[in-house]
């Protein structure tokens, strides 16, 4: 078993959760490696010469700057497929792509059928015997009804930020979930592979669970994690 990591002794984490929220891009299913697998032949047929994967990292920095920004400016939300839309036009138009609409809603909508990280669902499933379990995204309800055929797990619960109308790390979103949850929020545990989802959970109340599969430093913030792995096969082992 891994030497758990974090602020939090584990069994106080054990004998305080009773769920278990988990981001969805890039946490349970592989943002990185799968639209990398999907962009590359669509990036050989324009004869563009970069790195599919500096693409993706272009594609998904500017597809989060302009969530930030949408929730920011407080003028209603904008679904997660419209910023996805806006963030690859930008990226191809930087990339002098020629393209059309239609390239980036397919391009867009391959978001839906990433798979999971190999160890995931098995992970899941363990946790599931201690825990409720559920998902927290910024997808769109839409867009997390059409994964569940990919991801390979099944969720007790599926939520969108669209309920509340802010995208995460916003406070509004945590609050909603333990809402929907019908729990107190310090009894749930958000798991991120990103600081920024974890902190914006651990400021509003909830423990926060950092997957640190790129093994990279974390944020210096007052809301360090209660706990730190580097898989979610390393968070079962520990919690389950």
């Amino acid at each position: 078993m891994p030497m758990p990591v974090g602020k939090t002794p584990v069994n106080e984490l054990k004998n305080s959760l009773k769920i278990l929220t988990f981001d969805l891009y890039g946490t349970v299913v592989d943002m990185q490696q799968g639209l990398t697998e999907m962009v590359t032949p669509y990036l050989r047929e324009k004869g563009w010469q970069g790195k599919p994967t500096a693409f993706v990292t272009w594609w998904r920095r500017t597809h989060f700057e302009n969530s930030m920004i949408d929730a920011l400016l407080n003028r209603g939300h904008t679904p997660y497929r419209e910023i996805g839309r806006r963030a690859v036009t930008l990226t191809l138009e930087r990339a002098g792509i020629p393209h059309t609409q239609e390239e980036v809603r397919r391009l867009v909508a391959a978001i839906e059928k990433l798979r999971p990280f190999d160890d995931a669902p098995d992970a899941l499933a363990r946790l599931s015997k201690h825990y409720r379990i559920a998902l927290l995204s910024n997808g769109d309800p839409d867009m997390l009804e059409n994964a569940k055929p990919h991801i390979g797990y099944k969720f007790d619960a599926y939520i969108s930020i669209a309920a509340c109308g802010y995208f995460k790390p916003h406070f509004a979103t945590y609050q909603k979930a333990a809402d929907i949850l019908g729990a107190e929020i310090g009894t749930i545990m958000h798991v991120a592979n990103h600081a920024f989802d974890c902190i914006g959970a651990q400021a509003q109340g909830m423990r926060g669970g950092f997957i640190n599969r790129r093994q990279r430093p974390y944020e210096d913030t007052p809301y360090q994690p209660d706990l730190v792995v580097g898989t979610l096969k390393e968070l079962a082992d520990v919690m389950a």
